[in-house]
């Protein structure tokens, strides 16, 4: 590849790194590059599995700097999502190439979707954090406990809009404010990421070179969306993500 390539790569990662932190679906953008440069559909799934653990891991610890952080609670929600992680990555690498394809196809209009549609109108903004630990009921516990154990088996398996759905149940089963579900979501989907990028390692199903380079661009990214405090142009970030997904589904149903 050659320089400006992996520019692009670069600064695409960046993007996504920002729309993954603040809400999710950045790998509707990331996953249609890799493909777009020749990677076969299960090797641009795990190559973008290792830019999404970079980018959790400075995510977190931007918030972390901010004085927004449970860790206690985000890992007791990570352990049923890891597991999950674990088997969903194990099924995309068994998968057939063509059959992931139309999987995704079909997942990426899903959450096209949800992205255009959104159901779960987030609140403008960030809510001030009091820097007190929120306390989860044992049954609402247990719900998202479950909940997040499938949600990881779907993130394992594909990544795009795992964001999502953590913000959906955050905000609902476990009534977070956004402040904090945008902590807890980071720190989850970087777990997630990095079991599901284990299995993909061990399936030689990782390209470095361009991984490497939308790692750093994802991880500038997850730093500067965990220092913002306003989602800025969310109707212009919808417009480039319904492009990149119209165009990906075209790609990949050809």
């Amino acid at each position: 590849m050659e320089l400006w390539q992996f520019l692009v790569i670069f600064t695409v990662g960046v993007v996504a790194g920002v729309i993954n932190t603040l809400a999710g679906g950045g790998s509707l953008i990331t996953l249609p590059v890799l493909i777009f440069l020749g990677l076969p559909a299960t090797v641009a799934n795990g190559t973008n599995r290792l830019a999404i653990t970079v980018q959790s891991t400075l995510a977190v610890a931007g918030f972390k700097r901010k004085g927004v952080s449970n860790f206690k609670l985000s890992l007791l929600m990570s352990l049923p999502a890891l597991i999950g992680a674990i088997i969903g990555a194990q099924l995309a690498v068994d998968v057939s190439d063509i059959l992931f394809k139309r999987i995704l196809a079909v997942v990426m209009i899903l959450v096209l979707v949800l992205i255009l549609w959104n159901p779960i109108r987030m609140r403008q903004g960030i809510a001030q954090y009091d820097g007190g630990m929120t306390c989860l009921s044992k049954s609402r516990r247990t719900a998202s406990m479950l909940i997040f154990f499938f949600i990881g088996v779907y993130g394992g398996f594909i990544q795009a809009g795992i964001g999502f759905l953590i913000i959906a149940v955050l905000t609902t089963i476990s009534g977070l404010n956004l402040v904090e579900t945008n902590s807890h979501k980071v720190f989850i989907v970087g777990v997630n990421a990095f079991f599901a990028l284990i299995v993909f390692i061990f399936n030689s199903k990782i390209c470095w070179p361009i991984g490497l380079a939308l790692a750093a661009g994802n991880g500038l990214g997850g730093w500067i969306g965990s220092h913002l405090a306003v989602t800025k142009g969310e109707r212009f970030i919808k417009l480039i993500l319904a492009v990149c997904v119209v165009g990906m589904v075209i790609k990949l149903l050809i």
